[in-house]
């Protein structure tokens, strides 16, 4: 349930219609409501069933037609083809099932098991429930450091700010009031508004609920997410139109054995059709759905220690495509923590790394800045915990930190002193003082905002000296504060004033704050993290464009751009819903800074930059506004520790430690990944185009067949098996983040990987039936020499393919423990009592002679190959 417009109507109208007063619900009307609107959270997406998920492993083109060469194969009697296909298409499903299902694991592991509380009030007193039982008409309490439970309109409020970043990308906390808005206000200026999932750090106060559940804001951000379609990967669709190309193509070339076999070599039908069948399943490549998610499952787990989960497998890849981050600015390009950068105070300016007292006591400079800082500290309700971590509001917190920072204690410079009265901080006065008397005298500490502390001062410290203020140096003052300003600092002045205990209590509040002394000006932001400019630096050495896409402010968002080396102009979102779709068009792609972003806006900013085609598009955030363009986005990247539960849902990644500087390995590695992809690929497709080749001219010219079906699959377990999965493992090779990403249109096959998978294919088909034909009439020596030669050559031709697509820095002791293995085994089945399974012989000297041969010509020729083709393409690229 909610009201429509709570913001604007007058608090007697809600209590009307939500049929409560200040003194909250009774127990019993608290449960029926319950009963009635349900309990208040989020509605999560339908979880799917282990074992859907299971059978969703099956769904691939390729996999279907396995399934369908395998059934065939069980009702000709070729029951070892079966059992050999169901093996396979069963451990890619199971494998890739696993992956999936830790994934979604780890994810449910990432979210807070322990529900929190809310304070209402029953019957008129206070009473802890738990979140989800808080219901539309109870009246909650809200005090530092609380979650707001539900959407609340304030009925009450002292000193009240919230922390609604999660939800609007606001990085400074909002304070809040007690009157209407407007009907049209915006909803990050909903000033006497709480919402639901944001945080109370400063204040207390108390509300009446609204809206709980998927009516809240968060709710209906919820509600729109669940309504965008999560579009299959650029990746996803790329292996998948690959596959159904090969499948249609190479199972045509399949049929057309039958008619030839009958009508030129007088082959019974029957025949033909076996032949047909083991083309079939020498032109499939069935490991290629398995040593891709394989591929996909290892990087995965290389990403997870560099603090980067994956939730959806192809993702990996995808990353490592990306040429545009939209990224959020708060929590993610920067530290989410406001801090002191520049100080004015005594007639001179300071970066804050060059001030420190140590050692100065007593000089001018110690006297007027110890001052500032010491201000800072005693008019501050902040306060450091137990682990030393400052808490309370962001911007009192940067105060005590400062201090610290330029060597004083902040524990102890307010412990030295006794507070005696407060005026507390209001939207309407900008200013709050505290009063702390010592004997006789006592001595108040003013901050605000400058422009009102310095019109409430007659004097200033300069040099260890109190001085009148004169309109000159007013108008100096002046002039620092909009040059703070004007860098995107938020500005805090400070005073001080001297008065005798005695006529303390004279003093109502407004002449406690009238003829102080200005003592300086405290400058301070959010700033980036230190790490982010090199990894946005090495992002755009890669050819990834990067766009900060923040709630945040203009000339905030364009500071921050200018220190991590974003150019050009700031488009705010008020620009950008005045822009006709033609102009979008134009203008998005040129925009490096977005501020002042709507949700809706984000996701306009994304479908515009999608509209190119070729574009792969990554979106990073933390907040509850970011989480339909994470799901919309190729790749969604949440955060790990600030982003919420909506956000890591919607996306692909979660950085587990939220550092933006993650994502440049990320990136990294989902590069090595799609080059260990294109070598097995390249691997798999040049041998088993050598396979259909070889049955197909074999068949086409009379010479029998020199490949039956249990072969080609006993090469294909072989070669396509261990050796394409060791592949996998590759690492990176040396300058992976020195290219610019895929050209648009560019698929996993490219011209130079044509080039390749032809002359392997046809060099190794030319060899295999060479050496066949010249051992026939003996059929089962030509056979078992093809065989070898065809196991033997596919391991070889793995050194040039690595040296195409990049060899790795690090050894990979996989790749040659699984080639020793492949050998290994095939000299087993020659030469034990499985060759007649396979229809071997075992092999004699003069035979070995052949294969070795066959062996040595090919490495030769295609080392001469590849090399002339390579300075080819890089000459014409």
């Amino acid at each position: 349930m909610s009201t429509d417009t709570p913001f604007a109507d007058p608090l007697s109208e809600i209590y009307e219609r939500l049929n409560s007063n200040q003194d909250g619900l009774s127990k019993e009307e608290a449960e029926s409501r319950l009963e009635e609107y349900g309990k208040n959270e989020l509605e999560e997406e339908e979880k799917v069933s282990p074992f859907i998920l299971f059978l969703e492993q099956f769904t691939d083109f390729l996999i279907l037609i396995l399934l369908a060469a395998a059934t065939l194969s069980l009702v000709l009697g070729h029951h070892v083809d079966f059992y050999l296909i169901i093996a396979i298409v069963i451990g890619n499903g199971v494998f890739g099932f696993i992956q999936d299902w830790k994934a979604e694991q780890s994810i449910r592991a990432l979210k807070e098991m322990a529900s929190p509380d809310a304070i209402v009030y029953r019957d008129g007193e206070k009473a802890v429930i738990p979140v989800e039982d808080v219901v539309p008409g109870d009246v909650v309490h809200l005090e530092q450091g609380s979650a707001i439970p539900a959407d609340v309109r304030l009925i009450n409020q002292q000193s009240l700010k919230i922390d609604e970043s999660a939800l609007t990308g606001e990085s400074e906390p909002v304070g809040k009031e007690t009157g209407e808005v407007e009907e049209s206000t915006d909803l990050a200026e909903r000033s006497n508004m709480a919402f639901k999932h944001t945080n109370v750090v400063r204040g207390h106060g108390k509300g009446i609920v609204t809206a709980t559940g998927m009516d809240t804001e968060i709710g209906k951000v919820a509600k729109k997410l669940q309504e965008v379609e999560k579009e299959l990967t650029p990746f996803q669709k790329e292996v998948n139109d690959l596959g159904k190309k090969l499948g249609i193509v190479l199972l045509a070339i399949s049929a057309l054995i039958i008619p030839i076999s009958i009508l030129f070599h007088d082959t019974g039908w029957l025949a033909a059709f076996l032949t047909a069948v083991a083309l079939a399943v020498a032109a499939i490549p069935e490991g290629l759905p398995a040593v891709v998610t394989l591929a996909l499952a290892m990087g995965t787990q290389k990403m997870v220690k560099r603090n980067a989960l994956t939730r959806r497998l192809a993702s990996v890849e995808s990353l490592g495509s990306v040429d545009t981050i939209c990224t959020d600015k708060t929590g993610t390009l920067t530290e989410n923590e406001m801090t002191v950068q520049k100080v004015y105070t005594s007639g001179a300016e300071y970066d804050l790394g060059e001030l420190s007292f140590d050692g100065k006591e007593g000089s001018d400079d110690y006297v007027d800045g110890r001052l500032l800082f010491k201000t800072g500290v005693l008019c501050n309700d902040a306060d450091f915990g137990e682990d030393g971590e400052a808490l309370g509001d962001p911007t009192e917190t940067a105060l005590l930190k400062s201090a610290r920072a330029v060597g004083l204690d902040p524990n102890g410079t307010a412990n030295d002193e006794n507070r005696v009265r407060e005026i507390p901080f209001s939207s309407a006065r900008k200013m709050m003082t505290t009063v702390y008397e010592d004997g006789e005298e006592a001595q108040s500490f003013t901050k605000g905002a400058p422009e009102t502390v310095l019109d409430r001062c007659d004097r200033y410290w300069e040099n260890g000296e109190i001085r009148e203020l004169t309109d000159d140096k007013r108008g100096e003052f002046q002039e620092k504060i909009e040059e703070f300003a004007s860098g995107a600092l938020r500005v805090l002045g400070f005073a001080t004033r001297a008065v005798p205990s005695e006529d303390l209590d004279k003093l109502d509040d407004d002449e406690l704050e009238s003829n102080l002394t200005f003592v300086g000006i405290q400058g301070m932001i959010d700033p980036p993290r230190p790490e982010v400019k090199q990894a946005i630096d090495a992002c755009r050495a890669a050819g990834i464009r990067t766009v900060m896409v923040t709630g945040d402010n203009a000339l905030t968002a364009k500071a921050i751009g200018a220190e991590l080396g974003f150019t050009g102009d700031v488009l705010t979102g008020s620009e950008l819903e005045s822009l006709s779709h033609a102009e979008l068009r134009r203008k998005v792609p040129e925009v490096r800074i977005f501020a002042r972003v709507s949700p809706s806006d984000k996701l306009k900013i994304l479908e515009t930059i999608k509209e190119k085609k070729g574009q792969v598009v990554a979106m990073t955030g933390d907040g509850v506004n970011d989480a339909p363009s994470l799901k919309r986005s190729d790749v969604g990247i949440s955060m790990g520790i600030r982003g919420t539960d909506v956000a890591k849902q919607a996306s692909d990644i979660v950085l587990l430690d939220d550092n933006f500087a993650s994502i440049k390995d990320a990136v990294a590695e989902g590069r090595a990944i799609f080059d260990n992809i294109r070598k097995f690929v390249s691997l798999l497709l040049s041998g088993n185009l050598a396979e259909v080749l070889t049955v197909f001219l074999a068949t086409l010219f009379g010479f029998g067949l020199p490949l039956t079906a249990p072969m080609l699959l006993w090469v294909n377990l072989l070669t396509d098996g261990l050796p394409a999965v060791a592949m996998g493992a590759d690492g990176k090779s040396s300058g992976v983040m020195n290219r610019k990403p895929r050209q648009e249109g560019e698929g996993v096959i490219n011209k130079f990987m044509v080039y390749v998978i032809l002359g392997i294919g046809l060099s190794l088909t030319t060899l295999i039936l060479f050496s066949f034909n010249r051992l026939l009439p003996n059929t089962p020596l030509a056979r078992t020499v093809a065989f070898t030669e065809l196991v033997l050559i596919e391991l070889v031709e793995i050194i040039p393919i690595r040296s195409c697509f990049g060899v790795p820095i690090k050894r990979n002791n996989w790749l040659y423990a699984a080639v020793a293995s492949s050998i290994a085994m095939q000299f087993v089945v020659i030469y034990s009592p499985l060759n007649k399974f396979f229809g071997l012989v075992p092999l004699g000297l003069e035979a070995w002679l052949i294969v070795l041969s066959a062996v040595a010509i090919f490495a030769v020729f295609i080392w001469i190959y590849i090399s002339v083709g390579r300075k080819f393409f890089e000459k014409n690229d």
